[in-house]
């Protein structure tokens, strides 16, 4: 089976677990207890309409607090390649870069990396999507969970 180069058109990545198991099931049997409790209004219904709205944001931490963790060592990771690749000046001044735009930036290649960085600097470009689109030279980030 050949291994397709990851790209801006395929880098999200799904955990087929989580995204079409888990996390539909926790959200349809929300759905299920809440209409239950609609049809027929009571202490233990409305209990598990609480009950389910846990367990819904218990999944949702899940998922959301180790890609926190993530973003916190690629932003550490893209400081460090910064301060190497970069000329002192711009680099210095990559430091008012956001969170949310170093992790785009991690796509791009050391050779694109200036022109970059100095775009989202100068307010060419700021969002990340815009960022990832900009890459010419992907990256790829395989390690991401």
């Amino acid at each position: 089976m050949a291994t397709v180069p990851q790209s801006f058109a395929n880098h999200a990545r799904w955990h087929p677990i989580f995204h079409f198991f888990i996390a539909p099931v926790m959200l349809i049997n929300f759905v299920v207890v809440f209409v239950g409790f609609i049809r027929n209004p009571g202490l233990a219904e409305g209990w598990w309409v609480v009950v389910m709205a846990a367990f819904v944001a218990l999944i949702a931490l899940v998922r959301l607090n180790p890609l926190k963790a993530q973003d916190r060592v690629i932003r550490l990771e893209e400081e460090l390649r910064i301060e190497r690749v970069l000329p002192a000046q711009l680099a210095t001044r990559a430091r008012a870069l956001t969170p949310a735009q170093l992790v785009a930036l991690r796509f791009a290649s050391d050779a694109e990396l200036e022109n970059l960085v100095a775009q989202v600097l100068d307010g060419k470009i700021t969002r990340p999507v815009e960022i990832k689109r900009s890459i010419t030279q992907w990256r790829a980030d395989t390690l991401r969970v």
